[in-house]
């Protein structure tokens, strides 16, 4: 028995043994490295990130473990669509086999085996020989299950916005949960269901927007304490003198600039008050005056990168500065602006001459005493800050700065020379439902581009426009100023940025940006076709409900849209002869 056990034991250890030798001898087998690099493209001929690189020898998958790992990791592409494979394998097989890459991604056909041409570089330092293959290859969009999940989500958000169903804020919470949800539960067990990961659903966020939104609530909250903004509207008043013409081009004039350098949403907060008590007291309609400064913050906030949040979205997605918005834009929006003057004289002509202008002495005296500086040490610190940051706006491009690291860096110095606090600022001035809002939004539009619907869309636009670029300026221009109409043109603007990305890529001509201009411009000034194109119209008129002055949605558009529709006419004119 003894030597039976021993007999046994014997052979577990040849056993042992031999399999340590094989295992040596097998690890050391691979002395050589296949390189296998390449590109990936979508159909439009872009980078494709995040599709995933499998190596196929004979026929068959190739799976090597991943170093000081167990299982192969497949290998990704980069944002710029490259990718590096290092295949460690013994020379013969390198070079006897039949090799191949297999290359996946989730909303996308998966690709034939790709054959790979190998070529020898001979030994390196370390003795292992190098043998190197490349490949590129275009991808083409799969329209399955991710795709029309992606789509119901996407309809369904924009008509609970569009239609108020629900708050907006919520609308775009619930889309872009549910896609989450979807692909981190179906899609564990089913790639058809992959939409959008975490992951990418961070990368689809535009931090940039979200952070310079942040910054300039911050600073027009601190420069609100001291009163400046309905100060202005007094000042108006006492240039006018009582002439009801003149105050309303001058009410115009500082809302347009106010708004082109802080949000019209705010400028509109703080200038609606002060016009309503001014027209009490003259005895118009606060219409005659609120409808004109409606159309002007919409107006002036197109002039710059920072004065209306569709500018702001597309400077940061197109790498636009802030000096190019300014010289591309601000003359059309001063044309735009003069001709809205004219308009208002031929509309509210009447009503002008209604008004009451008994004692315009004792009416300035009342607006100097009720809308004064409050505290002039806020306002000259804040002044010189905000004038700092402007400054860095117009700077930012020579020091390859995003525009919200100027804003973040004016707001929190502001807050630390006025001695402000700084948790009352963040709870009452940041406007964190809009915030919530932009970041949920930008989910949801990247679930759409992940998909490929916005590639649909964009292929249909290529189609009709036939390589014409002046009818796919007009084409963006027009349908952006009549959906900007329909729907808020946050989220339009949202959908249209990638969509004009590809576009500008594709046609001939357009790297001039000429249709960056054109989506600005009528994303902007489409939004005061009606009451709900914009967030300065909804605000402006719900603090007039409140006050007990109600417009219409009819009566909006009819005193509205001539002059959003004028305003597109000369936006046609400038780019079609501009560029």
């Amino acid at each position: 028995m003894t030597r039976r056990f021993q007999t046994i034991g014997l052979m577990f250890l040849a056993l042992f043994v031999g399999l340590g030798f094989a295992m040596a001898a097998d690890s050391k087998s691979p002395n050589a490295v296949l390189v296998v690099q390449g590109k990936v493209l979508d159909s439009a001929g872009s980078p494709l990130g995040e599709a995933n690189i499998l190596p196929y020898l004979n026929g068959k998958p190739y799976l090597v473990p991943a170093p000081g790992d167990h299982e192969y990791k497949p290998v990704e592409t980069g944002k710029n669509g490259l990718f590096s494979l290092e295949i460690p394998a013994p020379a013969e097989k390198i070079k006897d086999g039949k090799w191949s890459v297999k290359i996946t991604r989730p909303s996308f056909k998966p690709s034939q085996l790709v054959p790979l041409k190998v070529f020898d570089e001979g030994a390196g330092e370390e003795g292992i020989t190098r043998f190197v293959a490349s490949t590129s290859l275009k991808m083409q969009r799969f329209q399955g299950k991710a795709f029309w999940i992606a789509l119901v989500v996407f309809i369904a958000v924009y008509v609970l916005i569009a239609f108020e169903i629900l708050h907006r804020t919520l609308a775009a919470f619930l889309g872009a949960a549910t896609l989450l949800f979807i692909t981190h539960t179906f899609g564990h067990f089913d790639e058809a269901y992959n939409i959008l990961t975490y992951d990418q659903a961070l990368r689809a966020v535009d931090w940039n927007v979200i952070f310079l939104l942040m910054g300039m609530m911050i600073i027009v909250g601190v420069l609100k304490v001291s009163g400046v903004f309905q100060w202005l509207a007094y000042k108006s008043f006492q240039v006018a003198r009582g002439h009801i013409f003149v105050l309303s081009s001058a009410l115009c004039i500082v809302t347009a600039v106010t708004s082109a350098f802080l949000d019209n949403v705010t400028t509109m907060l703080l200038l609606t008050p002060v016009t309503l008590e001014i027209a009490v007291v003259l005895g118009v309609s606060p219409f005659v005056f609120l409808m004109p400064e409606i159309l002007a913050s919409n107006f002036g906030g197109t002039a710059t990168l920072i004065g209306d949040p569709p500018n702001i979205m597309i400077g940061s997605f197109a790498g636009i500065t802030f000096n190019d918005f300014v010289l591309n834009l601000t003359p059309v929006v001063v044309v735009v602006l003069i001709a809205q003057i004219v308009y208002n004289k031929f509309l509210y002509g009447a009503e002008y001459h209604k008004a009451k202008v008994e004692d315009v002495p004792k009416m300035i005296a009342f607006l100097k005493e009720k809308y004064k500086i409050t505290d002039a040490k806020v306002l000259t610190l804040g002044g010189i800050v905000l004038l700092g940051v402007i400054a860095l706006f117009i700077l930012h491009g020579l020091f390859h700065m995003e525009v919200s690291v100027a804003a973040l860096f004016g707001a929190g110095l502001i807050l630390l020379v006025t001695k402000l606090d700084i948790v009352e600022m963040l709870e009452k001035e940041i406007e964190w439902p809009s915030l919530v809002f932009f970041i949920m939004l930008f989910i949801v539009v990247g679930a759409a581009e992940q998909t490929g619907i916005l590639q649909v869309i964009a292929d249909w636009i290529l189609a009709v426009c036939q390589g014409k670029l002046w009818v796919a300026v007009l084409m963006i221009l027009w349908v952006s100023g009549i959906a900007s109409a329909i729907v808020d043109n946050i989220p339009y603007t949202a959908t249209m940025l990638p969509i004009t990305l590809f576009l500008t890529k594709t046609m001939p001509g357009a790297e001039s940006g000429v249709l960056w201009w054109a989506l600005a411009l009528g994303a902007c000034f489409g939004g005061n076709g009606t009451i709900i194109g914009a967030s300065a119209n909804v605000v402006t008129t719900g603090i007039a409900e409140r006050a007990g002055y109600k417009i219409s949605f009819g009566a909006f558009v009819k005193e509205a849209a001539p002059i959003t529709i004028i305003s597109l006419i000369i936006s046609s004119v400038f780019l079609l002869l501009r560029y």
